[in-house]
């Protein structure tokens, strides 16, 4: 289904912020392979956290859910064999267990999605898993995949963090379970180290001691470990409050967006400072973030390479700053659901915004007055995508056409129930 959005100046309201996909789909994976019974408290319900759901299931996972928690009795380090696991459009999901199933005798992983995530490059994962003496079968490095594991060996072994850091944490979550002592060396600029971070401390909580470089170079890591059956409560998720925060920073405003810790490891929780650098009024007190919009932004230079997945929505309010914003270091954002930089820069030009690309930089030429909308524009399948132009719509002369924008519910189903909640101009049609 596609949306329309439609010129919406004032925005006001409060809401819930969703809760964090990342730390859901990393709590939903260290529960299942605990032994015994583990809780976690306000799980995110998405696409991506539905299809870990999923996975861990047919691995031997066991799930009760009621609107408050789930309750996962695991499968520890012998996870059910099965033939095949689709993720859907999960690339963390996928990874993750493609370090997991390494313990499995035969998984294939289909290819559900041949326009985005069957796209993605999973090289450098792969050739870390062969080092663990994992054999796997694959298209180019691209789905479908299939891990023929069983007896992985832990040891020396190098992975490279230039395109993902997805690939260290699945090696972070396989290598506990394994009979031998593991190190491992990073090679190359590592991606989003913020969310290596998650990843450890989502391992410390369940038990598992894993001794790292303060640069995440380096990671040694006893063998023989188990998880532990535990209680979790995952925090409010930041990446997709970021395009409701932009949406209020671009519009006149009164909006609240509720259990948003000061403190989260979230990379994604710099879209709060820079709105501030772009002089927005808000305050951040007690978990609420309380924006009062006056429509007026400045220009700023951001390294976008430890908020990733708020960079889109950064840049959507950037379009409507005075003056020329930079965001630089993220080259990383090419290789998600689409081509974040080329894709999405198209897309706005599209809406009448005036921005540059280079190989890992975006620059947004502000338009304080507005975009000139008015055009049919395709979101690429991509969540980040459709809700960072649902806030450029908000601030165009004209409605614009987002196609197939039903792909936000990949990490935010609610996204356009909370938009018209605060009172944004949005419908659905077929």
């Amino acid at each position: 289904m596609d949306v329309i959005v439609r010129p919406t100046p004032i925005l006001k309201g409060e809401i819930g912020a969703l809760s964090s996909k990342n730390y859901t789909t990393r709590y939903l994976l260290v529960a299942a392979l605990a032994e015994g019974t583990s809780t976690i408290y306000y799980p995110a319900h998405s696409e991506d956290s539905d299809a870990m759901r999923r996975c861990i299931r047919d691995l031997g996972a066991v799930i009760e859910e009621d609107e408050e928690k789930a309750v996962i009795t695991g499968f520890g380090k012998s996870p059910r064999d099965v033939k095949e696991l689709n993720v859907g459009n999960a690339g963390a999901v996928l990874r993750f267990l493609m370090g997991v199933t390494a313990l499995s005798k035969e998984v294939t992983f289909v290819n559900a999605y041949p326009e985005s995530l069957g796209k993605r490059p999973h090289d450098d994962l792969i050739e870390a898993l062969g080092q663990l003496g994992v054999e796997v079968e694959h298209n180019e490095g691209r789905l479908p995949i299939t891990i023929r594991g069983g007896q992985p060996k832990g040891g020396k072994l190098t992975v490279s963090g230039e395109v993902s850091s997805q690939y260290l944490s699945a090696l972070l979550f396989l290598t506990p379970l394994l009979a031998e002592d593991s190190e491992i060396t990073v090679t190359g600029d590592l991606k989003s180290k913020v969310v290596i971070g998650q990843t450890l401390e989502v391992l410390e909580q369940a038990g598992i001691t894993i001794h790292a470089a303060d640069d995440y170079t380096f990671f040694r890591v006893p063998g023989g470990q188990s998880y532990e059956a535990k209680t979790y409560t995952v925090q409010g998720d930041y990446p997709g409050s970021a395009a409701v925060l932009a949406a209020a920073a671009v519009t006149q405003s009164d909006v609240t967006i509720r259990n948003l810790s000061e403190d989260s490891k979230q990379g994604e929780r710099a879209i709060i400072d820079v709105l501030r650098m772009m002089e927005v009024p808000l305050t951040h007190e007690n978990g609420n973030v309380h924006v009062q919009g006056n429509r007026t932004l400045k220009a700023l230079e951001f390294d976008g390479d430890a908020a990733t997945d708020a960079v889109l929505a950064m840049v959507a309010a950037a379009v409507f700053a005075e003056g020329t914003s930079r965001f630089y270091n993220v080259e990383n954002l090419r290789y998600k659901e689409c081509d974040r930089i080329t894709d999405y820069l198209t897309e706005l030009r599209k809406a009448g915004a005036n921005v540059e690309e280079r190989q890992a930089e975006i620059i947004v030429h502000g338009r304080p007055d507005g975009v000139e909308g008015g055009v049919e524009i395709n979101a690429h399948y991509d969540h980040r995508v459709i809700m960072a132009l649902t806030v450029v719509g908000l601030r165009a002369g004209q409605p614009i056409r987002i196609k197939d924008a039903h792909h936000v519910a990949k990490s935010y189903p609610q996204y356009f129930d909370h938009m018209k909640a605060l009172g944004a101009d949005v419908e659905w049609v077929k």
